[in-house]
């Protein structure tokens, strides 16, 4: 029997149940859809939001942080400026011209040193060879001009000789560090006693007079009422200077105390300029050791001590950082006029060499402590 499509009633009753659950699914995948714009565009909203306001509380932030790093390297200066004030308010004799000389012929060696020990400090590491070196120089320096110990008589020659001497040894010491990577500071410790045993060799123990009136008219020759040594260092200092901020060399010194992983992705020869900055210390440390046999008039092996400590004093004072990167040789001569000053404005004051010695000792501790970048540091040891 033909039936009409559609006429059985159990076929009406199945089309329509068929039919509801499909526009029921249809519809609710739209809605579905629809909530899911609305959720992303909500999130995506409150995302923005929350961006705009960290960049409105981290803007204050970061001028902030920026105006006290401009302060705190402008400190050392105001802290030179106030120390002379207040030293000169309490002895009016500061302020005399023949004071300020004997300030500025006190600080010509610790100059030559720190301009050297700079160099290093801005790698992000440390020379403890400083008085073995300056004792090498000195003695060899006072056994090759006249001198009541031997008939040498080199004249000008001899501060030559002295200055290689202090770079070769600087340069052992860059070479020991990089090649089997030795800690600088145990590299630099046991080149100090080398040095100084090597003093003490040559001299067999004894002092050399300096005879030679060309070497003492160093210490000796004025010139516009400063000793010559004065003149010396600040050609040091000029020289320093045109290396740390026109020579690539210079640049290269920065970036690495700065980061050396990301000096080395930048092409930097690391290990070289670590050597060369050693080597350029050493021979600091011998020109500092010429000056001291000029000054002093003989050249032994315990001429340089005491030195290590108003050489790193000075430059930790003058605002480079001991962690690298940060810093410069302008700052290491602010560095050194505060301590000169500090020293001689206690000995105006009458104040005894005993708490002289601690007042220093206090005065390297906040200066570590405020050159310290702890957002660097995850650990102290």
């Amino acid at each position: 029997m033909w039936v009409r499509p559609g006429s059985f009633p159990g076929a009406a009753v199945a089309g329509r149940t068929r039919r509801p659950p499909t526009i029921s699914m249809s519809y609710d995948h739209e809605h579905s859809d629809e909530t899911f714009c609305e959720v992303n565009k909500s999130s995506t909203s409150a995302i923005a939001d929350t961006e705009s306001a960290q960049a409105k509380v981290t803007k204050p932030e970061t001028r902030s942080r920026k105006w006290l790093e401009r302060v705190k390297s402008f400190a050392p200066l105001l802290a030179l400026l106030v120390l002379s004030l207040l030293i000169g308010l309490r002895n009016s004799r500061f302020f005399d011209f023949f004071n300020f000389v004997r300030i500025a012929n006190s600080a010509a060696i610790p100059l030559v040193l720190a301009l050297g020990a700079t160099f290093v400090i801005l790698l992000g590491s440390v020379d403890l060879s400083v008085e073995g070196i300056l004792a090498l120089g000195a003695v060899v320096v006072a056994i090759l001009v006249r001198n009541d110990m031997n008939q040498n008589s080199f004249g000008w020659t001899a501060p030559i000789f002295a200055i290689i001497a202090g770079a070769a040894i600087g340069f052992l010491n860059g070479f020991v560090h990089v090649r089997v990577r030795i800690p600088s500071f145990m590299v630099t410790l046991g080149s100090w006693f080398v040095g100084i045993g090597l003093a003490t060799l040559i001299l067999g123990g004894r002092n050399a007079r300096v005879l030679d009136p060309e070497i003492r008219s160093l210490a000796l020759t004025r010139f516009f009422n400063f000793p010559l040594a004065v003149w010396v260092a600040l050609g040091v200092l000029v020289f320093a200077w045109l290396i740390e901020r026109f020579t690539i060399f210079g640049r290269h010194v920065l970036a690495i105390g700065g980061g050396e992983d990301l000096a080395v992705l930048s092409g930097i020869h690391v290990n070289r300029v670590k050597v060369l900055v050693f080597t350029l210390a050493g021979a600091f440390y011998g020109i500092g050791g010429v000056l001291a046999a000029a000054q002093l008039g003989q050249g032994n092996a315990t001429i340089g001590d005491g030195r290590l400590f108003s050489t790193i004093t000075a430059v930790v004072v003058g605002g480079t950082s001991l962690s690298g990167g940060a810093g410069g040789v302008l700052n290491t001569l602010v560095g050194v006029l505060i301590i000169a000053v500090l020293g001689n404005g206690m000995v105006l004051l009458g104040i005894s060499p005993d708490i002289q010695q601690a007042v220093q000792g206090i005065i390297i501790i906040i200066a570590v402590a405020s050159s310290i970048d702890r957002n660097r540091m995850k650990f102290v040891k």
